[in-house]
């Protein structure tokens, strides 16, 4: 399910998975991530790997298509995904 206000072309939006097969959720584990739109996937993940953080797959392409992502893990184990087009 997708949540936000209006057009995600000029707002947030958020989606909600469920994990099928999943029982029970710890800390790290309580959904499968989070995406983020940004201006440049790179240079948000030099500076995320300049402030100590980890980049878990590195930014490029998207398999068959020309969008860029890379997945980063906050502080807890969740993992983010950075989206965008450079």
């Amino acid at each position: 399910a997708f949540l936000g206000y209006g057009d995600e072309s000029e707002n947030t939006a958020l989606e909600l998975t469920h994990n099928w097969e999943t029982s029970a959720y710890e800390l790290g584990n309580a959904y499968g991530h989070i995406a983020i739109e940004v201006e440049d996937v790179y240079a948000a993940c030099d500076a995320i790997k300049a402030k100590g953080g980890e980049v878990v797959r590195e930014a490029g392409p998207m398999k068959h298509g020309s969008t860029i992502l890379a997945f980063v893990k906050d502080p807890d184990g969740y993992m983010i995904e950075l989206l965008g087009a450079k």
